[in-house]
């Protein structure tokens, strides 16, 4: 522990000195949100940390810091990025909750509600909530660019929409039509938020369901209320009908009486629906966070099952995370790709 000690501040300093250009970039970008430190990569595995404005949330996910460390890393983050309220959450356990108290003073500015900024689109963020992740995933700001870029008088659909942080962005670029999807009023509840904090053109819906009960009534596959003589849980009742634009971004694994989603194994399951949810000529990004899947099998695997429901990908393109997410191998974890369809 005392080698790990003292590299620590060490590595920390390296992050942010490497960062220096990119975080200019984005705070001429109206950016004030980014990882500082990628622990993976950069000398300490498991640590993670992260600005959301006037934030610092650090988070370990191996092993928690020790009193000294934590100590030491605030000394270092108070003099190198004055004027951020730093969080610490240990999520070392099996279950990766939250799991180290704070002191009342602490606790509070934990469970305070503040603004962040991303390609001038506003979000909401708290270090501490009912939930255990941070609002907005970070490394998906790549994604969040690019369908910014894209979604100019198109209509989206965002699938496992989460907090909506791809819906909200998109509507912010000029989409027409932005339709959210995901099965936890309190996300929705968060999204409804990031929208109401921006002043956007349109009205987006959200649609509180499981992603494919939904998926496969706008696909027009239908979903029968009734399956194998077991009565499906109640879902809200949707149209068919086709997007410009689909985003689809499933958790690692879920299971539901309506389907199982399952990265590794199965996510032509995800696939065909959401392909069949993109109109003609549209565009579909997968995205898969699983760490050991290969990211050409993946590709492969994706091209085949196109082919096979009949919707043949006319071009690919991945989308990597950016600087303040680095990667040894080129490879980074999370894996996203665009297909035109």
């Amino acid at each position: 522990m005392p080698e790990r000690s003292a590299t620590l501040i060490p590595a920390l300093a390296q992050a942010l000195t490497a960062r220096h250009e990119l975080i200019a970039r984005l705070e001429a970008e109206q950016t004030n949100a980014y990882r500082l430190f990628h622990g993976t990569v950069e000398g300490r595995p498991g640590l993670t940390v992260d600005r959301y404005g006037d934030l610092l949330l650090v988070q370990t996910f191996h092993s928690p810091l020790s009193l000294a460390e934590e100590e030491a890393v605030t000394a270092f983050y108070a003099e190198a990025c004055p004027g951020l309220d730093l969080i610490y959450n240990d999520r070392s356990h099996s279950n990766s909750r939250i799991s180290n108290p704070l002191p009342p003073e602490l606790l509070a500015k934990a469970e305070a509600l503040r603004e962040f900024s991303e390609l001038g689109v506003k979000y909401n963020v708290q270090a501490r909530h009912a939930g255990q992740d941070p609002w907005l995933f970070l490394d998906l700001r790549a994604a969040r660019r690019k369908v910014m870029a894209e979604a100019v008088g198109k209509s989206v659909l965002n699938v496992f929409a989460y907090t909506c942080g791809v819906g909200v962005a998109a509507a912010k670029a000029g989409a027409r039509h932005v339709v959210n999807v995901d099965f936890a009023e309190s996300s929705l509840s968060v999204g409804k938020a990031n929208a109401r904090l921006n002043e956007l053109p349109i009205r987006l819906r959200f649609v509180k369901s499981d992603a494919f009960a939904a998926m496969r009534q706008l696909s027009g596959i239908g979903q029968p209320k009734v399956v194998r003589g077991k009565r499906m849980p109640p879902f809200p009742e949707l149209e068919k009908h086709s997007f410009d634009l689909v985003f689809l971004d499933p958790p690692r694994y879920a299971k539901s009486a309506f389907g199982v989603v399952d990265l590794v194994n199965d996510y032509p399951a995800l696939l065909k629906p959401a392909l069949l949810c993109t109109a003609e000529g549209g565009t579909l990004v997968c995205c898969n966070n699983v760490a050991q899947v290969d990211r050409e099998a993946w590709a492969d695997q994706l091209l085949r099952s196109a082919r096979k429901a009949g919707r043949e990908v006319r071009e690919m393109e991945w989308i990597t995370p950016e600087e303040d997410f680095p990667s040894t191998d080129g490879n980074p974890p999370l894996k996203t790709v665009l297909l035109r369809v």
